[in-house]
């Protein structure tokens, strides 16, 4: 540790050094007073970062230098991103498991998401695994989700090692980027033995590792592989441990799906031995504990799923036969069936509401149209995503869905509209919470970095939104980050705005920090829309003229209906106006009258950057082809009388 971060931990250091001072970490009690065994052939590990760090890179390189895959084989990049919103974003949106085998040990290892919307699949990821591989970008450093991702190994008592990945940027700064790694360590309280962490220095896309770091010389050597990174793993990830007197006890943390056997229960063994077609107790969330037998057994080889006739205390293993299991049950033996915990995650801080699509084009795109259609697919979404909440609301065709943030809510609304369904989704809304008999929301912590000739721009910005400045670091090249803490209500919508304001140059990366007292009124989106005002096909000649009002969603020959947003004002108001308008024709002819129409580009907004831009009177129409936005209210004169009513 440099000389620089000793002086600034000072005295957090040395409530290290002085347990007594300190709460004692939450760490895992062992099931009986009887010594636990190691299993020293097994190793499970997760892989946690911020996104777009290397996480899955990593598991590539792994992958391949095991000799998972043949040589010449055909392999997608980032092969554990199979869906295909995970490719398309360049996100992990599910957590996966896959195994390797290294030196005669088997490797569990669990990929989990780097965004904290998702941070669901990382709580219950973690709950399979013995240790944990943090990855830090050597030149952005940890962002918000790294400190999300930390916080809860940390919480599980897990140990850690830090991969400094993407040492070969030209742009990488690794000695200031282990020193911010020990400053978030000392932020979060982690105690003497998870502080000594060991560091290993990789290059992820290029497959190479080392314990040394060099940036006087060449940082990593041009012909290596990972052996320094495995080798380190199964030197300071524990084995697994088990009580050979216990009981089998395997807790379901995930659940998929087979075509030929139905849903699969994804279990860690705990204690004991699971074998196929044995009888088991299945003890479920209500507390009933009923019999059942294990129809199908598989274990992780790679990417596969195989077959195993029993598994045993430190296995990841799938276990079909169980139709209505759910995460958080606990598999045991008939005998003397003991319950495990049930898992616990985050409560949710945001949400939305879905409904059936009641604008005049519905029906014309999607096959799943009703409103009890919607309710059973978000049923469905409940039984494998824990950190989902629906609720009814008081029209029977709607629902409330609460999540950890937009992008979650975005991904599910995404998913659903790709199936075929027609939605109308409301404007995000946070949860607030009263605590102590005072109104609270959630406050996000937010870190952006920007070009130094947008700071005054990007402050004026968050200081209107309640934001306040907690850091603010200028590394020298011409980049500049700033931490805030930013009511979460203050960022619906802001993305958009920022990466206007800073010309699309501008990076923000935001997750929950805490829950505070309510801030007041915000000032949001200043600008009004342009609002259709009948139904009709765009065309040419009315939107040259409507796009001096402002920018415009939509282009020519595209359907509108009265109420639909075609495009956003430059002033403060609505505007309702006639896109459908033709040139009437004369018998005249002019030389000058037939001039060449050119129309501006049209913004074409995804569903992501819709459900920033809407307000509380609007809304979004996504179907399986479109996404358009439109008023809650259609016909102009009832939205009169609403806004009349308002006033009073």
């Amino acid at each position: 540790m440099t000389s620089r971060l000793a002086a600034r931990a000072g005295s957090a250091y040395s409530r290290l050094r002085h347990p007594s001072t300190r709460e004692p970490p939450n760490r895992r009690v062992p099931f009986s007073a009887v010594p636990l065994v190691p299993r020293d052939d097994i190793r499970n590990v997760a892989i946690v970062a911020h996104v777009d760090h290397g996480k899955t890179t990593l598991v590539d390189a792994m992958l391949w230098q095991s000799g998972a895959f043949r040589v010449g084989q055909d392999v997608a990049t980032r092969v554990l991103d199979s869906m295909d919103l995970e490719r398309e974003k360049g996100i992990t949106i599910l957590a996966k498991n896959t195994s390797l085998r290294y030196r005669d040990v088997k490797l569990n290892i669990v990929d989990t998401p780097g965004h904290a919307d998702f941070g669901g699949e990382v709580e219950r990821g973690l709950t399979m695994v013995d240790g944990v591989l943090l990855l830090v970008d050597a030149s952005e450093g940890p962002l918000p989700q790294t400190r999300f991702v930390l916080r809860k190994a940390l919480e599980a008592g897990l140990p850690v090692i830090l991969v400094v990945n993407k040492v070969d940027r030209p742009d990488a700064r690794v000695a200031e980027v282990v020193d911010e790694v020990y400053e978030l360590f000392l932020d979060l309280d982690a105690d003497e033995r998870q502080i000594e962490f060991p560091i290993v220095y990789c290059n992820a896309k290029a497959g190479v590792a080392s314990l040394a770091y060099d940036a006087n010389t060449s940082p990593l050597p041009s012909e290596g592989d990972l052996a320094p990174l495995l080798d380190l793993l199964l030197e300071r990830i524990p084995a697994p441990t088990h009580d050979p007197e216990h009981p089998l006890q395997a807790l379901v943390t995930n659940l998929d799906a087979s075509p030929y056997v139905g849903r699969l229960a994804i279990c860690r063994v705990r204690h004991g031995t699971i074998a196929k077609g044995q009888q088991i107790a299945w003890c479920r969330a209500d507390g009933q504990v009923q019999k059942a037998q294990v129809a199908e057994l598989y274990v992780t080889d790679a990417l596969e799923r195989v077959d195993a006739p029993a598994a045993g205390p430190g296995e990841i293993i799938a276990v079909a036969g169980i139709a209505q299991v759910t995460i958080g049950e606990t598999l045991a033996d008939p005998d003397d069936p003991r319950p495990l915990p049930v898992i616990t995650v985050d409560e949710p801080a945001m949400s939305i509401t879905l409904g059936v699509n009641t604008s005049p084009l519905a029906g014309k795109d999607g096959s799943k149209l009703t409103a009890r259609q919607i309710k059973a697919r978000l049923d469905q979404e409940l039984v494998g995503n824990v950190s989902l909440r629906v609720r009814e609301t008081e029209r029977p065709d709607t629902y409330e869905v609460q999540g950890r943030g937009e992008l979650q809510l975005a991904v599910l609304v995404e998913m659903m509209r790709r199936e075929g369904f027609e939605l109308t989704v409301g404007q995000p809304h946070v949860l607030e919470r009263e605590i102590d008999g005072r109104r609270h929301e959630p406050v996000e912590r937010l870190s952006v970095d920007v070009p130094e000739e947008h700071v005054g721009t990007v402050t004026q910005l968050l200081a209107a939104r309640k934001g306040r400045m907690e850091h603010m670091i200028n590394h020298g090249a011409g980049w500049v980050r700033m931490d805030y803490l930013v009511p979460a209500r203050g960022l619906i919508g802001f993305r958009t705005e920022f990466l206007t304001e800073t010309r699309g140059t501008g990076i923000m990366h935001h997750v929950f920090e805490r829950w505070e007292p309510w801030a007041g009124e915000l000032l949001t989106r200043q600008s009004g829309v342009l609002v259709a005002d009948r139904r009709g096909a765009t065309v040419t000649f009315s939107l040259f003229t409507l796009q001096e009002r402002g920018s415009l969603f939509v282009g020519p020959g595209e359907e509108v209906y009265e109420g639909m947003i075609i495009g956003e004002n430059t002033r403060a108001e609505d505007l309702d106006v006639n896109p459908v308008k033709e040139k009437h024709l004369t018998n005249m002819r002019s030389s000058t009258s037939d001039v060449l129409v050119r129309l501006d580009a049209h913004r074409k907004l995804t569903l992501d950057e819709a459900l920033e831009f809407v307000r509380e009177d609007e809304a979004v129409e996504a179907t399986p082809t479109a996404v358009r936005m439109r008023k809650v209210v259609l016909p102009k004169v009832e939205r009169l009388k609403a806004m009349r009513n308002a006033r009073k």
